[in-house]
């Protein structure tokens, strides 16, 4: 919708994930630092703030320019809220109740994902793009007011004071910890291979003659249903299956959805394979997150920070991963080369990812 109301193709107006994914990505680590130094909630509240003043900024954009420029300010503002959220349950659950503490802040989190495609699509189709910035604006900006309201007398720990030879201590504990550098790269090439593709649904759905934008919202949507079947499940998940195994498991799952994608089924055949995919990859990011919060004991909004940077500068690079591959391969052998990627994060991170005694 996009692409033929601004005069460009479909490529181009699919970057402007990548202008909302590469800022955030890049904007992490100053968040993780602010938040760890200066604030968690006051963070926040400002971050929802601007993120809903830029997307109102978009419903009167009248070229591509404007609207990439929003939306690298909506980037660098958006981590600021949930990789924050993550870090306080670091600091507020123990390690043994912190799995399902995550699963619960995904449920919430993924419940407004399957309300915002779903909804973003039927909106598309009712009164264009420019309506989706709008409401969505006009949202995030009532949310913003409400949380200042309902923060304002939350009490946390004094912050540390902030000094530069702080920062470098905190990156370095992170650092210091093996699992790291398997952390990070894992979500890195998850994003990479399952959020690059999202941008692309719309034009995959034209392959078998769909093309209705509620459509492609509807897929979207199962993709984060799975996800909030599996933050349901995850409190018996947990007893009955070791941690290693659910990673495997997760990214068996999540490779083979992705995989099944390659094969143009029916938009109504893909919902299943959408929810499963989604089921997954929550099953495999989840675990990972644990792990996360667990690399180091004072500087979570670091870790946490680093995590996020990591995941969104994957998501920064795959569209243009897909772009790429679609163009010099077709679609159907690059989808399933992600999906043999995403199934290896799975079985690497069942291999690493231990915690230290």
């Amino acid at each position: 919708m996009i692409a033929a109301d601004l005069a460009i193709d479909v490529k181009t107006a699919a970057l402007l994930s990548t202008a909302f994914a590469f800022p955030y990505a890049l904007i992490q680590p100053v968040l993780g630092v602010t938040g760890d130094f200066f604030g968690r909630t006051k963070l926040m509240n400002a971050c929802v703030l601007v993120m809903a003043l830029a997307s109102l900024v978009c419903v009167f954009a009248t070229n591509f320019t404007l609207l990439v420029a929003m939306r690298i300010v909506a980037g660098l503002v958006a981590g600021g809220v949930f990789p924050v959220a993550m870090a306080l349950l670091g600091d507020l659950v123990p390690i043994n109740q912190r799995q399902v503490a995550i699963a619960r802040l995904l449920g919430i989190a993924l419940t407004a994902n399957v309300l915002g495609a779903s909804i973003a699509g039927v909106i598309g189709d009712l009164f264009g793009w420019r309506g989706v910035f709008g409401i969505l604006g006009t949202f995030s900006l009532v949310v913003a007011v409400l949380a200042f309201w309902a923060l304002r007398n939350t009490t946390l720990a004094k912050p540390p004071p902030f000094s530069r030879a702080a920062v470098i201590a905190n990156f370095r504990g992170v650092f210091a910890d093996p699992r790291a550098k398997f952390c990070f790269g894992a979500v890195f090439f998850e994003a990479i291979f399952i959020h690059g593709l999202f941008p692309y649904v719309g034009v995959l759905l034209m392959s078998i003659g769909e093309t209705r934008a509620s459509i492609a919202g509807l897929l979207i949507a199962c993709f984060a249903i799975g996800g909030i079947l599996y933050s349901i499940g995850v409190p018996y998940l947990v007893r009955a299956i070791p941690q290693g195994q659910l990673m495997l498991i997760g990214g068996a799952i999540a490779g083979v959805g992705l995989a099944l994608l390659a094969a143009h089924l029916s938009w109504q055949v893909q919902m299943a394979v959408y929810g499963s995919f989604g089921l997954g990859f929550y099953l495999l990011h989840s675990c990972i997150q644990v792990h996360v919060t667990d690399l180091s004991q004072t500087a979570r909004g670091a870790a946490a920070s680093l995590h996020s940077s990591s995941f969104y500068l994957g998501q920064a690079i795959g569209p243009v991963v897909y772009g790429f591959g679609f163009d010099h391969g077709g679609p159907e052998p690059t989808i399933l080369f992600g999906g043999v990627v995403v199934a290896g994060i799975g079985l690497v991170c069942s291999q690493t990812l231990r915690r230290r005694v």
